[in-house]
């Protein structure tokens, strides 16, 4: 049956309500196109980023200092991994398709966060990841957990906390290198120089630059723009680096008693940009890596299809004959 025009006019309409008093759409209601495929474009970035996130830390697992900083990195990753399959989950509520994704991922036609193109150098990058990127990670994806999409909100509830956890396990690790040799304080702050902008750049581009905002604000999925959080971020990090005793990597950096808030210097947008295109440190080793996995993994996704289809045989045969 065709939607005549006053039905679709009545669906927008219950649409527009529902956003209207901050109440969820969920999978079976109707939503338009623009708004579908807005979610489906925003999680599945933000599902290749916790799937591609968990190479820089895993490089690192090896070759922990100790038992239990192994034990923890692995919680991580793992979490990371259990954070990526919730939301393609999310996105096949919208009727996207998980191994599409993945498709447009390892062939370039989708993005994911331009932070993890960049290198962990020594073992206090996992610790500045921890606190700065997961720290971003969180101003970020808090206010998601109000997003106007159901399932999409619902699960950033459960990965808001761990990476939560996440954070406090960098700036643990951090604190402890920082009362550690010169040389672990040394390489803290080497690391915090080198991990400070990019995790400014986590936030997208300025506001008058990103085409996508207005609408994702108007349409609730989004509840602040980049730049406040960017700001938000900013004010929130500089106190834990002067508790840490670590030097944040800006000249520009000083309070503004007049705005309530920290004045920054300039992103190196050009440098962001080059990053988003495919030019990072690391962009093609992420994804070739990603791809070799995909690929090596092609057995196991075929095992769990030909028993799916098995088990899905079985439950047509009439009782008693699939005993046999």
């Amino acid at each position: 049956m065709t939607t005549t025009e006053p039905d679709r006019s009545e669906l927008e309409r219950q649409f527009e309500d529902t956003i209207g008093r901050d109440q969820r759409i969920e999978p079976r209601d109707w939503m338009p196109d623009g708004y579908r495929s807005t979610l489906v474009r925003q999680i599945a970035q933000h599902a290749h980023s916790e799937i591609i996130g968990m190479q820089p830390e895993a490089n690192w697992i090896t070759r922990a200092p100790s038992l239990r900083r192994k034990a923890i990195l692995l919680a991580k990753v793992q979490d990371e991994a259990g954070h990526g399959l919730y939301l393609y989950s999310a996105t096949e509520s919208l009727g996207a398709d998980r191994s599409e994704l993945t498709g447009k991922l390892i062939s370039g036609k989708q993005k994911y966060s331009s932070i993890f193109n960049y290198p962990t150098l020594t073992f206090a990058d996992v610790g500045v990841i921890g606190w700065l990127v997961d720290g971003a990670a969180i101003c970020n994806q808090v206010p998601l957990c109000r997003c106007s999409y159901g399932p999409y909100a619902r699960a950033m509830i459960r990965i808001c906390k761990e990476e939560s956890f996440h954070q406090r396990q960098g700036y643990e690790l951090l604190m402890t290198m920082m009362h550690g040799t010169q040389g672990q304080r040394r390489m803290v702050q080497e690391a915090t120089d080198r991990w400070w902008w990019p995790s400014l750049m986590m936030f997208g581009p300025p506001d008058a630059d990103s085409p996508n905002t207005a609408q994702s604000m108007a349409w609730k999925i989004k509840r602040h723009t980049n730049d406040e959080l960017r700001q938000r971020f900013v004010d929130m990090t500089v106190p834990q680096a002067e508790a840490l005793g670590v030097t944040l990597p800006d000249p520009h950096l000083r309070w503004n008693a007049e705005r309530g808030r920290y004045d920054f210097g300039e992103i190196d947008w050009t440098e962001f940009t080059a990053v988003i295109k495919g030019n990072g440190p690391c962009n093609a080793q992420r994804v070739a890596q990603r791809r070799r996995a995909h690929e090596e993994g092609s057995w196991v996704r075929e095992a769990a299809a030909a028993h799916a289809e098995k088990q899905r045989a079985l439950r047509q045969v009439r009782p008693g004959e699939g005993a046999a």
